[in-house]
């Protein structure tokens, strides 16, 4: 299959108004690994492993914000969505837009305290293999302190449905929090090693050792249901941002610390009842518990702290532990960006609470079920692997940024459109490229051989530097663009400059209406208006991003949904550029 080049055409700099060397300023440090996302505010995560990515799922603080005019007080109280992210090296991460809970859940009873929808705060994530080989994945949020939602989708980004037209759990749940008592939120999800389903909530109960606020209860196998009432986890000190965990046949159970006095004489009878050593826990910390017999609040034991305080400008703290590849990462939040901005006169010194996730490689002991304290920094996650440029790229895929913009921050997916593949064909994610706008993915490594062309996907008018640095002296190729319409701009490259491993910046020097979706680089040169596509699975389909199947009846140019099989035998789909036409 090949894709025509487009003529390049001649730009008007002067129409553009910017000088090659003014940039956009970063706000997350150019060597940081943390927060993973140098632009979406984003809070209380959550995470899962899927086909070779780690996704990351939380309570889109962005939104707050822009409700807020970008000033004041996070009171979280706008929080409508979830937002998503995705990483398959840890420090280029794609963002996927948001999960517009309040559109998915309008159709909930409308009492507010039992079962209607008010907010969607600090989401847990699980999915499952069913004998028949379908997929299943299921997002829990909690719907302020009155309880806690349930989504469900055959894909880690969705579409997304709620199978209930009510909250899961509430005030009414056999075993919960009683109205007027402690909350009954911030879900915890696992599936443990028999299939079976396991949620734990609660919080905000006094402030002392034993609020006895922290509840677990099983889940029936449509994990749409409990199962039963749910038992106390007798959680020393515990607040809120409860998780679950399974490891080696135990349950581990993390949540938050409060700000309660810690007396030691206090402590001291605790640890001499439950037969322990370990030190009490400061406030604000991430503390976790071991049990073989969940249900039974007498099986719980308290292991100690695994996680402090971040500081990063947050007064609150919320956690995630996620294996990935083989090793466990610490998923937790701060306010580092919203530092950066304050600090640099962006956004008022008032203005709070406006967090970051980030994430930290953190040491488990599977077998003895010990998780060594993590030290929450800036640096972030070391990369474990390379970023391969010969596969289309989302403009949504980098490890930082200046000057970006997606089209929508308070509802990214307003103008999805949903495929017949059973993913979210987002038509609006792509980047709003000002001048001066730039993306950073790092470690794209082009192999000995080298690149012969580049490809772009790109509306609107303007220039692309691709740089090794911001500097316009380290520009390696330029592509110069101009069409109202979605075009693909190829250019040949240079092999000898484009091989071996290196951080690519993408610089728009010059943009006018510049809306920038996509790009990948081929081996192949892009000779006689010819750029060709290969691909080592077996095509199976191909659909454009409203979900309809292209046949060679059917000229098509641009980014197309090819539905495939991998080496194993099993449908999947993605995002790629098409020929022009499609055959």
């Amino acid at each position: 299959m090949y894709l025509r080049i487009m003529t390049m055409a001649t730009l008007m700099a002067a129409s553009l108004h910017l000088n090659a060397q003014t940039l956009e300023k970063n706000y997350k440090g150019l060597t940081d690994g943390n927060p993973i996302s140098a632009n979406v505010f984003c809070a209380d995560p959550t995470g899962l492993e899927y086909n070779g990515r780690l996704y990351v799922y939380g309570s889109n603080d962005h939104q707050q914000f822009i409700k807020n005019g970008k000033k004041g007080e996070n009171t979280y109280g706008e929080i409508k969505s979830i937002v998503v992210f995705s990483t398959d090296d840890l420090v280029n991460w794609t963002f996927h837009g948001t999960i517009d809970t309040k559109r998915l859940c309008s159709g909930w009873t409308s009492n507010p305290w039992y079962v209607g929808y008010g907010v969607s705060w600090a989401p847990s994530v699980t999915w499952r293999t069913k004998e028949d080989g379908t997929e299943e994945f299921f997002l829990y949020f909690c719907n302020s302190s009155h309880g806690v939602g349930v989504l469900k989708a055959n894909s880690p980004i969705g579409p997304w449905t709620s199978p209930l037209s009510r909250l899961l759990i509430n005030y009414d749940t056999k075993g919960a929090n009683k109205i007027g008592t402690n909350a009954n939120f911030d879900p915890g999800v696992v599936i443990d090693e028999n299939g079976v389903g396991w949620i734990s909530f609660g919080g905000l109960g006094p402030s002392q050792i034993m609020p006895n606020a922290a509840r677990i209860v099983k889940l029936k196998p449509s994990m749409t249901a409990v199962d039963g009432s749910a038992a106390i986890i007798p959680a020393p000190y515990h607040f809120e941002a409860n998780e679950l965990n399974v490891m080696d046949g135990k349950f581990i159970y993390t949540y938050c610390s409060n700000w309660a006095n810690r007396s030691d004489n206090d402590w001291n009878a605790y640890k001499k009842e439950k037969g322990i050593s370990v030190s009490k826990p400061n406030t604000c910390t991430m503390c976790y518990m071991v049990s073989d017999d969940p249900m039974n609040p007498d099986s719980w034991v308290y292991k100690g702290v695994y996680g402090p305080h971040p500081g990063m400008g947050t007064n609150n703290n919320h956690s995630h532990l996620q294996k990935f590849q083989g090793n466990y990462y610490y998923l937790y939040h701060g306010a580092p960006l919203m530092q950066s901005w304050q600090n640099a006169g962006v956004i008022d010194s008032k203005t709070s609470i406006f967090r970051s996730i980030c994430v930290n490689k953190a040491t488990v002991n599977e077998s003895t079920q010990r998780i060594s304290t993590v030290t929450p920094n800036l640096t972030g996650c070391t990369a474990i692997k390379n970023l391969d440029p010969y596969t289309l790229q989302e403009a949504e895929t980098m490890a930082n940024c200046g000057g970006v913009m997606y089209e929508d921050y308070k509802n990214i997916k307003t103008n999805t459109k949903v495929s017949t593949l059973g993913n979210d064909a987002s038509e609006n994610m792509y980047i709003k490229m000002k001048a001066g706008a730039w993306t950073l993915v790092r470690n794209a490594d082009f192999g000995d051989e080298g690149a012969k062309s580049f490809i772009l996907r790109v509306k609107g008018t303007g220039k692309l530097d691709i740089r090794y640095n911001k500097t316009s002296r380290t520009t390696k190729a330029t592509v110069e663009f101009a069409s109202s319409d979605w075009e693909e701009k190829v250019i040949d490259v240079d092999p000898e400059v484009f091989k071996g491993k290196h951080d690519l910046y993408f610089v728009f020097t010059e943009a006018n209406n510049v809306q920038f979706d996509a790009w990948n680089f081929s081996h192949e040169p892009a000779t006689n208006g010819i750029f060709p596509i290969h691909t080592t699975e077996k095509p199976s389909a191909l659909f454009d991003l409203n979900g309809h199947r292209l046949t060679g009846d059917t000229p098509y140019r641009g980014v197309v949904i090819e539905q495939y099989q991998d080496a194993n035998g099993k449908m999947k789909s993605r995002k790629r550029m098409s020929a022009n036409p499609v055959h």
